[in-house]
């Protein structure tokens, strides 16, 4: 996205770089990033990183206004409630594609969700690229001055938050199965905690335990990175595991597993502001556009893009029988903004939000990016080709 940058480092591209930095990267967690990772990193002016953080406090002030709880009663699935709820998530991610607008390159929000992201892969990820290939002074994956150090610290203060490290744990479904378990190994080395599966619980009433090296060990915090809609994918034994997420327990939840819904496609119709796509209700459409080509039709209680239409027809609209539960969001227009040696890439950046108890606002801390070449940035959408996949933004500093 900075030109002159851009030319140099496709200019001083290699594969055999590309290999070695991808060798890199898996020698610590045994070939654990199950995902591809693309050749090249984004480089961000400070103009544009403005325009991202701008749209994302604009966001923040709905979330943080008084009535953000009433505008998303509704958010969260039946049966799906979770006891015990914080006052606010402890984790926000926005995903921005960069787009085509009247003046240029402007960014557009996708999604958002009240949930974790690949917060230490990315650490990995940033300590490894720099090895391999040259990444000019004045531009970090860190935002507001944060740097390895003080965003770790403050990842810690947030999931540990005082306890015995011990007695917190990171939750999830199967780990050692998920494509992303390299960002688990990574927390579980950089924050003291145990990666501990659903299955491996051990609840007694109110209290949760797990083993650790054999010994029985009470749960005081759980790093959620359980899914519901994966959770219900599951076989019976483990979704029968599942039902202690509803039940009153002796531990606290980082972020509170509700958050998940109420930061989510579901907020969007709430917000207005020129980097965010026009987005109703289905059910509050009452006019269909004429246009449907130019939006997208989503789901509200789905992730990972299942259940997507990206090219909305008449018979896609008349076919659902709960519009309450779809948003219709007006299309946007990536910009192929990564030259290749093939075609031009597109770009996804996710920006990290971390919210500290105590502080009246979250701040950004970092990212993710995401380049993909097909209709929708994923996996499935770009197989067998190349300059796509996991990758990070350097923002231009102050």
């Amino acid at each position: 996205m900075i030109k002159e940058l851009r030319q140099e480092f496709n200019n001083s591209f290699t594969w055999e770089k590309y290999s070695a930095y991808i060798e890199d990267l898996g020698k610590k967690h045994n070939r654990a990033q199950d995902f591809r990772v693309a050749e090249t990193p984004v480089f961000v002016d400070r103009g544009f990183r403005d325009k991202v953080l701008s749209a994302c406090e604009s966001i923040i002030d709905v979330i943080t206004q008084y009535n953000f709880k009433a505008l998303t009663s509704r958010a969260i699935p039946s049966g799906l409630n979770v006891p015990g709820e914080t006052g606010h998530s402890a984790f926000i991610a926005f995903d921005f594609g960069v787009c085509e607008g009247k003046d240029g390159l402007e960014p557009q929000l996708i999604e958002m969700q009240g949930f974790p992201s690949l917060f230490c892969y990315q650490v990995l990820q940033d300590e490894v690229i720099r090895r391999h290939f040259n990444i000019p002074l004045g531009y970090s994956m860190y935002l507001n001055g944060y740097n390895r150090e003080s965003y770790l610290q403050l990842l810690k203060e947030i999931i540990v938050a005082g306890e015995n490290p011990d007695q917190v744990i990171l939750l999830e479904i199967l780990p050692e199965q998920q494509k992303t378990r390299i960002d688990f190994y990574c927390t579980q080395e950089y924050l003291g905690i145990a990666v501990v599966c659903l299955t491996e619980i051990i609840q007694e009433g109110r209290k949760l335990y797990y083993l650790k090296n054999g010994v029985k060990t009470e749960i005081r915090r759980i790093y959620n990175r359980v899914i519901f809609d994966e959770l219900q994918q599951q076989p019976a034994a483990i979704r029968e595991k599942g039902k202690l997420f509803f039940e009153e327990l002796d531990v606290s939840w980082v972020p509170h597993p509700n958050w998940f819904y109420r930061i989510s496609k579901y907020t969007l119709p709430y917000i207005r502001d020129p980097y965010v796509p026009k987005t109703r209700f289905l059910s509050d459409q009452r006019d269909m556009p004429e246009d449907l080509e130019h939006y997208v039709l989503k789901p509200l209680f789905s992730f990972a893009g299942q259940g997507v239409v990206i090219d909305v027809k008449p018979e896609d609209i008349a076919a659902i029988e709960d519009p309450k539960n779809w948003i219709l969001q007006k299309k946007v227009k990536y910009a192929e903004v990564i030259p290749t040696p093939g075609e031009p890439a597109k770009v996804e950046i996710r920006i990290f939000y971390f919210w500290k108890e105590g502080e009246p606002r979250p701040v950004a801390v970092g990212n993710l990016a995401r380049l993909s070449k097909g209709k929708m940035i994923g996996v499935r959408y770009n197989k067998d080709k190349e300059w796509v996949g996991g990758s990070l933004a350097y923002f231009e500093k102050d």
